[in-house]
């Protein structure tokens, strides 16, 4: 009787008009090879923040996966992260 565990990112979307990306991440158990149990999470990125100095701050993607990086650097353009800084300011 073998278990194992595996991460799955199998869904991930964009909200415009800033290039949002929701992701959502299964966590997947199988017991001999067949699926007992799947749970998700799922989490927001935006293209980056405010620091409480008042300093913007781009998201931080190194411990992403992959194709969330890919997605990521393909959408925030400069004048996505403008925008969304003006955004920011305005809110």
């Amino acid at each position: 009787m073998a278990f194992s565990e595996t991460v799955e990112y199998d869904k991930i979307t964009i909200a415009q008009p800033y290039a949002g990306i929701s992701v959502r991440k299964a966590t997947v158990i199988k017991k001999d090879g067949v699926e007992i149990a799947r749970s998700f999470e799922r989490y927001a990125l935006a293209p980056g923040y405010y620091n409480e100095s008042d300093v913007f701050v781009e998201t931080d993607l190194s411990t992403q996966p992959e194709e969330v990086q890919n997605i990521c650097n393909v959408l925030w353009t400069t004048q996505v992260k403008d925008d969304w800084k003006a955004f920011l300011k305005r809110s």
